[in-house]
């Protein structure tokens, strides 16, 4: 029984003071799967749109396992992030239709795969081919998150013909996020071309003074270029995610 039957069906009568506390208290411990470990969150996806990730680093394969287990058993659509591959070797046998991809380094389950705002598109633009695995995990989330994903990769400030080439299909995007390393200069030039939230994404990519991504993380919050917000270093997860949640309500 949901919150919202309890709470009408005590004003009803249909319940006593002592009956709605037992339910509510049932109701949270159903919310909340504890597997000694670790405590899953199973009222996300009813709460904040989409079921818990699972960051997959730092855990033991067998955590893990057990983990997505228990939410691909109860929801169509379930990632997990900086996984490997033998999570999803010992996965696969206890769940049919989990899928790996070894670029992004997700584990996942995409069995809906409606999507959900209509032919608004969300472009995953890269300054280089070194930033493509941060910007599969922001495309790939968006894309089991049920979005449309135009990818647009090695298209960086050095040869800047190749990004104008693309500026048609750039600027017809309902959201951007772009992907760079280095000096993380694209997100400022995107960001003067399109009237569309930019969401960037410094990445580790790049030599000494790139510091593993400060410097480029450092330049996109410095950026001169007006709605140009910025994500974590290397998070493609988290711009992926802003970016379906920003495009479902534009």
């Amino acid at each position: 029984m949901e919150a919202k039957e309890i709470l009408e069906a005590y004003r009803a009568g249909k319940l006593t003071d002592t009956a709605v506390l037992a339910a509510l208290q049932e109701k949270y411990r159903e919310e909340t799967l504890h597997l000694g470990f670790a405590s899953l969150d199973l009222d996300r996806a009813e709460r904040c749109g989409f079921p818990e990730v699972v960051f997959c680093a730092g855990k033991t394969e067998g955590q893990c396992v057990e983990i997505l287990s228990a939410l691909m058993k109860k929801y169509d659509n379930v990632i997990g992030t900086r996984a490997d591959a033998g999570i999803y070797d010992r996965l696969k046998n206890k769940i049919p239709h989990v899928l790996y991809d070894s670029t992004a380094a997700m584990i996942y389950q995409h069995k809906d795969n409606r999507i959900r705002n209509g032919e608004r598109t969300i472009a995953v633009i890269t300054a280089g081919t070194g930033d493509i695995p941060v910007a599969e995990e922001a495309a790939l989330t968006a894309e089991i998150m049920g979005n449309r994903v135009r990818r647009i990769y090695d298209v960086g400030v050095a040869g800047l013909h190749r990004l104008l080439a693309r500026q048609g299909e750039i600027r017809a995007a309902n959201v951007c996020v772009v992907v760079a390393g280095m000096e993380g200069a694209l997100a400022s030039v995107v960001g003067g071309l399109v009237d569309k939230p930019v969401i960037a994404v410094p990445t580790s990519i790049g030599y000494g003074a790139n510091f593993h991504g400060l410097s480029a993380l450092l330049s996109m919050l410095n950026s001169c270029a007006a709605g140009v917000s910025v994500v974590n270093i290397d998070n493609g997860f988290g711009a992926g995610r802003l970016a379906a949640m920003i495009n479902e309500m534009r």
